[in-house]
């Protein structure tokens, strides 16, 4: 790793500031950490990452790492298809996945060693061991965070890292910024973006308050001015960041816009489908088109818009035995999901975002290879499942120029372990800074303890993806 020369001093490599820890934090203000975090991004770099989060875990066995080859307790009830690429086969229930196999990459040796939910979401998002491998709050930043305080100088009139999630706070999916602080969190929305009603909050004043927004915009300057001058903890400097994200929206015609899907053809959105799911994949779309560099997009419970609730099914991906029939649960799951990533897809290559936009579709771990059958707590009656399996996963992701059509990395005969190109999510953030011009090896941010704390503490970008 290369260190910064006396004739240019540059920005700090992430080993020397490590190295220098509280030492450097002392001898160094924090207006001299900040001006050389912002050196660390490329501003000229028109670049984005859709992230669509399959919460609960999804079953690689049964999407893209097929094993029609193994012990029948491992294979499952479904049979894999030829997709366009020789090679690279998927579900017999993603049929339209098999179309377009040539645009997409499916990494299958991706593995972590936290089975828990909390500490599988916290291991994957902000990649990191996570102090506690239990609990949902995020003890160091998600990695939306991170790149919304390293291009916090890109300013394009809407949020610069945006959530839509079904429920909770950012919290419920270890979205948090941690100790980079709540300006650096997403701006989440909930809601079904098919549902004719949906809108988003606060993107426009409450009326009759509209001609009063200036007047109160200068009268809370005049008063912060006083507490300003006399506040050293930065509390001013956050509440400064939430007003003018604050006035932003409510003043943007262009965070509007944005999110007015009224404004795509019914072609396009029926493309997606009139589903949850699909309506925010082509948000994620508008949004990212609008300029906003991190969108993430929550699909988990597929029994909405319309959706009979299955008395077999489960909310999210979590498959055991004991919440779900996997097989039933899938019978409708899959499909929706089907069209609603290939839509995604095949627009970022259709409107031409395929060099600037990465996709990005997981969840934080695969399922046991091994079936499981216990007693359904809604059923009642002896049903197959399978449990957390962080050793092993599959990984889509398309778009950043990217060469596609490929598998990246396999399993062993029976999907418990990479047998080759073993990877973490790791490597996967950082081929993402990488696309996103963030140089991550040059990032650390103080934690609540002053500590300076890198923003990717190991990993390195995957070859076959640059």
């Amino acid at each position: 790793m290369s260190r910064p020369t006396r004739s240019c001093p540059g920005p700090l490599s992430r080993r020397e500031f490590i190295q220098a820890g509280s030492v450097a934090l002392g001898a160094m203000s924090l207006g001299d950490l900040y001006r050389r975090q912002a050196q660390a991004g490329h501003p000229d770099r028109d670049t984005s990452v859709i992230f669509i989060w399959l919460s609960g875990g999804p079953p690689h066995m049964e999407t893209y790492d097929m094993k029609p080859d193994a012990p029948s307790d491992y294979r499952g009830e479904f049979r894999p298809i030829p997709t366009v690429v020789p090679g690279l086969d998927v579900c017999e229930l993603l049929p339209r996945h098999a179309r377009i196999a040539d645009k997409y990459n499916i990494i299958r040796s991706c593995a972590h060693e936290f089975a828990d939910h909390g500490g599988g979401h916290k291991r994957f998002l902000t990649g990191r061991l996570p102090k506690t491998p239990t609990g949902f709050v995020n003890d160091a930043p998600m990695v939306g965070s991170i790149v919304a305080k390293a291009l916090e100088h890109r300013n394009v009139g809407l949020p610069n890292y945006i959530a839509g999630q079904p429920r909770g706070d950012v919290d419920t999916f270890s979205f948090g910024a941690a100790y980079l602080g709540p300006a650096y969190a997403p701006f989440a929305f909930q809601g079904d973006p098919s549902d004719p009603k949906f809108q988003v909050q606060n993107l426009k004043p409450v009326p009759g308050v509209a001609e009063r927004l200036n007047e109160r915009i200068g009268l809370l300057n005049s008063l912060d001015q006083l507490r300003r001058t006399v506040d050293n903890t930065g509390t001013m400097a956050a509440m400064d960041q939430f007003n003018e994200k604050a006035v932003n929206l409510l003043t943007s015609e262009k965070a509007r816009n944005a999110f007015d899907l009224s404004q795509e053809s019914p072609q396009l959105r029926e493309r997606y489908g009139y589903h949850a799911w699909g309506q925010r994949g082509l948000l994620a779309r508008r949004l990212v088109e609008a300029g906003c560099s991190w969108v993430t997009m929550v699909m988990e419970n597929p029994y909405q818009s319309g959706v009979e609730r299955l008395k077999q099914g489960v909310y999210n991906w979590d498959s055991h035995a004991v919440n779900c029939h996997m097989f039933d649960d899938l019978k409708v799951r899959l499909p929706i999901y089907d069209q609603a990533i290939t839509a995604l897809i095949e627009d970022i290559y259709d409107r031409g975002l395929d060099k600037k936009v990465m996709l990005i579709v997981t969840g934080e771990f695969g399922r046991t290879p091994r079936i499981s059958y216990q007693t359904g707590t809604q059923t009642g009656v002896s049903q197959p499942g399978r449990d957390h399996w962080p050793q092993a996963m599959s990984i889509l992701v398309c778009g950043g120029g990217m060469r596609t059509g490929q598998v990246i990395g396999s399993t062993n005969s029976k999907g418990e372990h990479p047998k080759d190109r073993p990877l973490s999510p790791n490597d996967l953030w950082a081929t993402v800074y990488q696309h996103l011009g963030i140089d991550y090896d040059s990032l650390a941010f103080p934690d609540f303890a002053g500590r300076p704390m890198p923003a990717l503490p190991f990993g390195q970008p995957i070859p076959e993806l640059l």
